[in-house]
């Protein structure tokens, strides 16, 4: 059973993502969401901490509408209100601890422009999310598609899309998965199976907008994962540090997770190396699945850090979501 188990998971995925398991198209409504909170350890609950994190809480979510799950990337706010997209161009709000004021749990489609409505609807998917909170702007980055589109201010509507021919040389299903947006405007994208030949990630940094045309092409960069790993997310922690979510599969363990450091050089340079430098992992028996999802808030003066896990609208896969306190000072912290 477990082997056949790891051959779906590799099919999901090494192989072009299936979409028959995505859900069909549908309004936007209300959205009933439970949460079942988890210890980190399934053998221990004692452990409350993996290398640099500090376990805060975890939840395994669950809802009736068909449309939930399948979680690629997600934005979290001071109040904990969570704003997670799906991989089929599904936006899904919610809050872990309601109360007055809160906002009302929906889910909804992305908006789509005009002369985009003839796409597929399972083309949509989106990996990746950014936000500006200074003009309460959104972009979000489409693998399938291989564009940037930026949104208003509620996702009320597309502003722009641009599809870059860098982004277009990566692999159609392995190509947009990560994308930080920088304090000081320029965003940082990297492909999920766009390597090098010598296993390094291609990884663009825009100077700006990246759905906007007048903004200049982007410098290649290489990101270096821990070995084995792929990244599927990654946040800045200020002007030049990020922290990557990365994933993998094996047969032995199934699904791990490895969160990492990388450092932006004071001035980047054409194909300059972004070395990872794991900080912490998430492998059996602590929480582990299909991890995409990363967000970062502060508490105070902590440092807190959410990750939640994509299902891909699978019986054998959960929808997790996990909140961790960043252990600062640390040598392997810089």
């Amino acid at each position: 059973m477990r082997r056949i188990l790891i051959v779906l998971l590799l099919a999901i995925l090494l192989l072009p993502a299936p979409h028959k398991n995505k859900p069909e198209l549908f309004g936007p409504g209300p959205l009933l969401v439970t949460a079942r909170a988890l210890p980190l350890s399934a053998t221990d609950p004692a452990i409350h901490s993996s290398g640099a994190l500090d376990y805060l809480g975890g939840w395994q979510l669950s809802s009736p509408h068909r449309g939930f799950g399948g979680i690629s990337s997600l934005l979290v706010d001071g109040r904990d209100e969570v704003l997670a997209l799906s991989d089929s161009g599904t936006l899904m709000g919610f809050t872990l601890h309601p109360g007055p004021g809160s906002r009302h749990p929906f889910i909804a489609p992305l908006p789509v422009r005009t002369q985009d409505q003839d796409q597929p609807w399972w083309a949509w998917d989106s990996e990746a999310i950014a936000h500006d909170p200074v003009t309460d702007r959104y972009w979000v980055g489409f693998e399938m598609l291989q564009r940037i589109c930026r949104y208003a201010p509620g996702f009320s509507r597309v502003e722009s899309c641009r599809t870059w021919p860098e982004i277009e040389a990566w692999p159609e299903t392995g190509s947009i998965e990560s994308m930080a947006r920088l304090p000081d405007g320029r965003f940082l994208v990297i492909a999920e199976m766009g390597m090098r030949g010598d296993g390094t990630h291609d990884t663009l940094l825009f100077s700006g907008d990246p759905a906007e045309s007048a903004t200049p092409s982007p410098i290649h960069l290489r990101y270096v994962p821990p070995k084995g790993y792929r990244p599927t997310d990654a946040v800045a922690l200020d002007g030049r540090r990020l922290l990557v979510l990365n994933r993998r599969v094996t047969l032995k363990d199934l699904f791990t997770a490895t969160l990492a450091v990388i450092e932006l050089p004071a001035s980047p340079r054409p194909d300059d190396r972004l070395w990872a430098r794991p900080i912490a992992r998430l492998a059996p028996p602590l929480l582990a699945d299909n991890f995409e999802g990363l967000a970062i808030t502060r508490e105070g003066s902590r440092i807190i850090l959410w990750i939640a896990s994509d299902d891909n609208h699978e019986f054998f896969q959960r929808t997790l979501l996990l909140k961790f306190a960043l252990k600062q000072g640390r040598p392997d912290i810089p």
